[in-house]
């Protein structure tokens, strides 16, 4: 049987609704005309095709060719959102159908079929199901979690913009992802209006924003994801934050290489490199993820210029063993990726059941450190609750410090005495 289109699913190139009418106001003169709001016509992308995907497509797609598989627009429009889809393709536990069925407003549920071809049916624990398939755990709220547990709200000067730190600026530029983790940190805000990709008048108030701060150097695209946006509307973005003198560096985070490879299409990495300099900071769980395409897709945009880095959460049952964290971190080195944080998981509201010990993390690193390449071993992290920001951790490595010399211990636990300089 196969799984039908959801019939409420847009592609990217949609319109908004009329309730968004506001958002789609014309923008102020800029270096760069103002897109249309309409995507240009997509074009098919040859791909590599996994036997898994191949597989997973004949039997549930089977009037779907190699062509449609390969189209992201096609893969946004079958995106896997209801109950009754996802069961098709997965056998649903007695939890994860409670948690689908019951769910109203909050984080929704959408899996592109690509990402849900690399999913374990018949296992309710296999790791990728465990960060995209609700389960009754969500609604089990813990001491210290909260909605909004980095406060980006206090630090978000106008909508769309959250000004942390003095020289950097987080530009959310849509609200929109192709499929959704059910850790995110802003689980409080993506997906909630399904057909809205982004705004206009948000846009516009947060580049005058920036272009009114000298002291911002630097931009983060994010959202949701900003490769979900159409390509004209992404350039236009990208060319007017490059258009702003004091801005240096422009970097977008994305999970679209994992979730949606084929969206890295040869129209979207001319517009990349005509942006650059562009940094990447992609988001990776699991090696089930290192896949065929998604080094297709890593491939086309280092090949386009852009340094990758990949940004990891440590979640509980999905990572957080020394073989599946050696695998992941060595295989991303694999497709031209730099392993660069590892995020202990934020404490938003229901994720006990995802989040580890921070000795969990500490206990990955060492895990890593002397036993791969420098290159791949990230740096673990704890985003402070309240905005208090990235604060790094790291294993106790000094042991004594006595006389004008440092004790240290290596990764094999040998001691070994290092003469340090006196003041």
């Amino acid at each position: 049987m196969s799984i039908e289109s959801n019939a409420e699913s847009l592609s990217v190139e949609d319109d908004p609704p009329q309730s968004a009418a506001t958002c789609l106001a014309t923008a102020a003169p800029s270096p760069a005309p103002a897109p249309t709001g309409k995507a240009s016509p997509a074009k098919t992308v040859r791909f590599p095709q996994s036997r898994r995907a191949l597989e997973f497509r004949k039997r549930f797609f089977p009037q779907a060719g190699q062509s449609d598989w390969n189209n992201w627009h096609w893969q946004l429009q079958h995106t896997l959102r209801s109950p009754a889809d996802i069961g098709r393709a997965v056998n649903l536990s007695p939890d994860e159908r409670q948690a689908m069925s019951g769910h109203s407003g909050g984080l929704p549920t959408a899996i592109t079929p690509y990402y849900a071809s690399l999913i374990d049916a018949d296992n309710p624990a296999h790791p990728l199901r465990r960060t995209m398939i609700p389960s009754m755990a969500e609604l089990a709220a813990s001491p210290g979690e909260a909605e909004d547990p980095l406060g980006e709200e206090s630090q978000s000067p106008i909508p769309g913009l959250i000004h942390r730190y003095p020289d950097r600026a987080l530009f959310l530029a849509t609200e929109y992802c192709s499929a959704y983790c059910r850790y995110c940190t802003r689980s409080r805000l993506v997906g909630q209006i399904e057909r809205k990709r982004y705004c206009w008048e948000h846009w516009e108030r947060a580049l005058a924003y920036i272009r009114e701060t000298p002291a911002i150097r630097d931009v983060i695209v994010s959202g949701g994801d900003p490769l979900t946006l159409p390509d004209e509307a992404l350039e236009w973005l990208l060319m007017n934050l490059r258009a702003i003198p004091h801005v240096e560096v422009v970097r977008i985070g994305t999970k679209t290489p994992a979730v949606l490879p084929m969206r890295i299409t040869s129209s979207l990495t001319k517009i990349l490199r005509k942006a650059n300099p562009l940094w990447m900071s992609l988001h990776f769980t699991h090696p089930d993820e290192l896949t065929p395409e998604t080094a297709e897709a890593c491939g086309r945009l280092a090949d386009a210029g852009l340094p990758l880095g990949s940004q990891t959460v440590l979640l509980r049952g999905v990572n957080d063993d020394a073989d599946t964290m050696r695998r992941l971190m060595t295989g991303l080195m694999k497709i031209r990726v730099r392993p660069y944080y590892l995020y202990q998981c934020d404490p938003i509201v229901g994720s006990a059941h995802l989040r580890t010990p921070v000795a969990k993390g500490l206990e990955m690193i060492e895990a890593l450190r002397g036993h791969v390449s420098g290159y791949a071993v990230p740096q673990y992290v704890v985003d402070a609750p309240g905005g208090g920001g990235k604060i790094p951790m790291l294993p106790e490595y000094l042991v004594a410090r006595a006389d004008g010399v440092l004790t240290f211990r290596n990764y094999r636990d040998r001691l070994y005495r290092y003469p340090d300089m006196l003041e």
